[in-house]
């Protein structure tokens, strides 16, 4: 799921909720991963450049491995 935040003229902000975690895009096009509520089961963290499905494979991936 996606959702518009922070809405101006020049810019649009897009947050990804999955899993208990917000996925929001840098400007470097990476992704900052922070969960979305404590207690953390993982600190946040950065993805590299990737996409939406990668990131989230990720997340399976690391809350698999806790």
């Amino acid at each position: 799921m996606a959702r518009l935040t922070e809405p101006s003229s020049r810019t649009q902000r897009w947050v990804v909720r999955y899993r208990g975690f917000v996925l929001i895009p840098q400007t470097d096009l990476s992704w900052l991963v922070r969960p979305e509520r404590s207690p953390m089961s993982l600190l946040p963290f950065r993805a590299p450049a990737s996409s939406v499905e990668d990131v989230k494979a990720l997340i399976d991936w690391r809350l698999s491995q806790a």
